[in-house]
Formats: C-alpha cells, structure tokens, sequence
C-alpha cells in the first residue's frame, strides 16, 4: 500500500519493518547531493523549510549530528550518527526523533541520476520492530517529508 504525501513523493511500508519514500527531483545529482551534504543548503529544507537549530553537524562516517526544527511555537529534535558516506551516491545514517525516544532507524539515502537533468532520491528506513515502523507512519512522517521536498524544490530553482 503506497501512498502519495503530495504531488510527488511516494511513502510506502516494504516487510515488516520497512518505509520506503521515493521521490524525483528537477536537478542533476551534484546539485542534489550538495543540497543533502552542505549545512548551509540542508537547514534551508530539511525541516519543512522551517528554521532550523543544528546543535551538532559531523558529516563523516561515525560522524553525529542533531538538528531542532521550530515551528508554531513548538521545538522538534532530531539525531542520528553517519555509517556510510558515499559521495554523490548513498548516505547512511540512524535516524532518532525526539518524540519517539530510543526507537532508531536506519536511513539508507540513495541518489541516482536519471541522466537528464533529474535525480530519484530513495530513502529506506529499517525499524527495530513493525510497532515502531506504524508509529513513524502514523506520527505525520509523510506530510512532514513532503513539506520538506516542497523546500527542497525552491532551493533547487534558486541555485540552478
């Protein structure tokens, strides 16, 4: 059962302990991968183009980070430490949400140039148990990631 978060992004559950969100973006993959990999670009997006606190930002294998999202009045955390950096090609990372303490997931981020100008960007999640998996879906993750590729989107345009 996949469902669409927007006019784009694909958000499915794979197995029991999965979610997979699959979405193309009107940019090559350098442009792509700089907007996932540089700070000044990633706080633009990633929170649902909300301003955005980075308490910690090692992109590196091992590395950690840890961002607060504001919005309506509200702080959101968010952390996890990098497993693989492959550039302009995959990230690995757990994922940890404030709101779901000690439930991690493992992100696998994958970039592929579609060879004409445009980049699918797949993101596999991987849950401790299908509990957690259901919780993330149902906690607006969708709606939430779909805002975010909204920004992404404009920043895209902006810098092309």
């Amino acid at each position: 059962m996949s469902t669409k978060t927007g006019n784009e992004a694909t958000v499915e559950p794979t197995g029991e302990q999965g979610i997979r969100v699959e979405r193309v973006f009107d940019a090559p993959r350098d442009r792509v991968w700089d907007a996932y990999s540089r700070l000044e670009q990633l706080v633009q997006w990633w929170g649902r183009g909300n301003r955005v606190e980075v308490e910690r930002w090692e992109f590196r294998v091992g590395g950690h980070w840890r961002f607060v999202e504001h919005a309506d009045g509200e702080a959101h955390g968010f952390e996890g430490r990098f497993r693989e950096v492959s550039p302009k090609e995959r990230i690995v990372q757990s994922f940890e949400w404030d709101g779901m303490p000690a439930h991690v997931a493992i992100d696998t981020c994958t970039l592929t140039d579609l060879g004409d100008g445009r980049t699918k960007v797949v993101t596999e999640s991987r849950f401790h148990t299908p509990e957690e998996r259901d919780g993330m879906l149902q906690s607006g993750m969708g709606e939430g990631i779909e805002a975010s590729y909204r920004a992404l989107d404009a920043l895209l345009a902006r810098s092309s």
